[in-house]
């Protein structure tokens, strides 16, 4: 998981134009807009956006939290825990038990608003999948991606993944 959030953190940054948080993370004035029916654009809605940023930095907390904690036996601790005292690990492993239902929440969140999008005539998981999607001819077209960017992204994703994973030790050791 921790990968992928660093692939998509990365990717929010240099990936396709529907892609870039600047292109889709917008203010308030927009959320109204699109509630009103009166946004138009390519990509996320500012609504999806909101969805996106909640369940990216929800994940994160929980990717966060289990990088510290340990279980109650001691059987399983995550890389980081070395790095955090008893009762900092074992209020992370609390906390990360109770903060999976605030992302699971989330999740049939997202997941229903895509269903009830799909029950008005608009399919969102065929655009999301291929990247092609029928658009107001007015609207800026997606620029898509760079796959070798793309792969660039997930070497630095699982590189820093496995240092991670190897407990963090400084570099040079």
């Amino acid at each position: 998981m921790l990968t992928l959030l660093i692939f998509r953190l990365l990717w929010g940054f240099v990936g396709s134009s529907t892609a870039r948080f600047s292109s889709f993370v917008r203010g308030p004035r927009a959320i109204g807009a699109y509630l009103r029916g009166s946004w138009s654009g390519v990509g996320h809605s500012p609504l999806g956006a909101l969805s996106v940023i909640a369940l990216f930095g929800a994940t994160a907390v929980q990717v966060a939290l289990g990088l510290v904690t340990e279980d109650e036996d001691g059987i399983y601790a995550g890389p980081l825990s070395r790095l955090v005292s008893t009762d900092t690990s074992d209020a992370a492993r609390e906390i990360h038990e109770l903060w999976f239902n605030v992302l699971l929440g989330l999740i049939i969140l997202h997941v229903a608003a895509i269903l009830i999008h799909r029950v008005r005539g608009k399919s969102l998981i065929g655009p999301m999948v291929t990247g092609k999607a029928a658009v107001d001819p007015t609207v800026r077209p997606m620029k898509p991606g760079k796959w070798w960017v793309a792969l660039i992204c997930l070497a630095i994703g699982i590189g820093i993944t496995r240092w991670i994973i190897a407990g963090a030790p400084p570099f040079g050791s």
